[in-house]
């Protein structure tokens, strides 16, 4: 089976940068959230909709991103 309907892009959550992919397998969406500066896999997720796999796939980053502190 090959990856079909895939895409990228980066955005900001809580205050951090976000690389989310997403692409369909059959007929599920799976979706991945990493950090942009060390590439550390936030959340992958698995939905029926590419909408409803980004979301839980943003919502968990967002959950372990707004716990992060920062160090200035």
């Amino acid at each position: 089976m090959k990856p079909q309907e895939y895409s990228e892009r980066n955005l900001e959550v809580a205050g951090w940068p976000v690389h989310l992919t997403t692409y369909r397998l059959g007929d599920k969406f799976h979706s991945i959230a990493d950090n942009v500066s060390p590439g550390a896999c936030l959340a992958r997720t698995t939905a029926d909709t590419k909408e409803e796999a980004e979301a839980q796939a943003l919502a968990k980053a967002e959950r372990l991103l707004a716990r992060t502190r920062r160090i200035l």
